[in-house]
């Protein structure tokens, strides 16, 4: 079953990340989220208004931030800059598309106030680990744009959560060893996420991902290239998720 870095083919890339915040990169990284999680809380705010009530995308994003210790009030100036009550940046959230080592395709999502200086970025992390940047549309083609929560599946029975999912607008549901993944139409999400958190379950990630449809096979020497690329890019403020249809052998995560 294809894992790229998240544990299921649905997943995106969350198990690579935890296994980077698990080797030791806590500290260098966490200045680097505490700037992703303001900017998801400023975009969401402007979207969709600063009531975390009203707002599930704010709701959410609110959620995770306190979940890493984002501090209260870096939390309420985030949600001010976002409804203009305080003048602040104003981020873009654009698509970018490449192609990493060994033909595989690679979707990078961000949030920016300077197109010019992410591209650069970006270009310089493909091109410094043998890929490219590209044309939009050029892999696109090989996902499919879909919403997705995350549920931990330890205590979860499987059909009862699976029955519940698909009555709060649930298009697939599927488990691995640790995690249950719910998949939505893009516009249930947050609906479905709602009917969900009433039955009481609670999502460890809720949002967009860009699932893989169809798969590259890169050699084994590609595979150091593809983890460097993915780091490169993470480490970017810019960024704010990777998605790659590869899969990535657990031993290969943890070297």
């Amino acid at each position: 079953m294809p894992s790229y870095a998240k544990i299921a083919p649905m997943a995106g890339h969350s198990k690579w990340k935890n296994i980077r915040i698990r080797k030791g990169k806590q500290d260098a990284l966490r200045g680097k989220l505490f700037t992703k999680l303001s900017r998801e809380i400023i975009v969401a705010a402007r979207s969709g208004g600063g009531d975390p009530a009203t707002n599930s995308r704010l709701r959410v994003a609110v959620e995770k931030a306190r979940e890493e210790s984002l501090p209260k009030e870096n939390i309420e100036r985030a949600i001010k800059r976002g409804t203009g009550e305080i003048e602040g940046v104003n981020y873009e959230e654009l698509v970018y598309e490449g192609y990493g080592p060994g033909g595989s395709a690679v979707m990078v999502e961000v949030f920016t106030e300077n197109k010019n200086r992410t591209v650069a970025d970006l270009r310089h992390a493909f091109t410094k680990c043998g890929g490219n940047l590209s044309e939009n549309g050029s892999v696109s083609w090989q996902f499919k744009h879909v919403g997705q929560i995350t549920l931990k599946k330890e205590g979860l029975d499987e059909e009862a959560v699976t029955l519940d999912a698909l009555d709060a607008g649930a298009e697939d549901v599927q488990f691995d060893e640790e995690f249950c993944y719910v998949e939505t139409a893009i516009e249930n999400l947050h609906t479905a996420n709602d009917a969900l958190e009433k039955k009481g379950y609670r999502g460890e990630e809720v949002g967009l991902i860009r699932q893989a449809t169809n798969w590259a096979t890169p050699e084994a020497e590609d595979f150091p290239k593809i983890l460097k690329l993915l780091d490169m890019l993470e480490d970017l403020d810019d960024v704010k998720e990777t998605f790659i249809n590869v899969e990535i052998p657990d031993e290969m995560m943890e070297e």
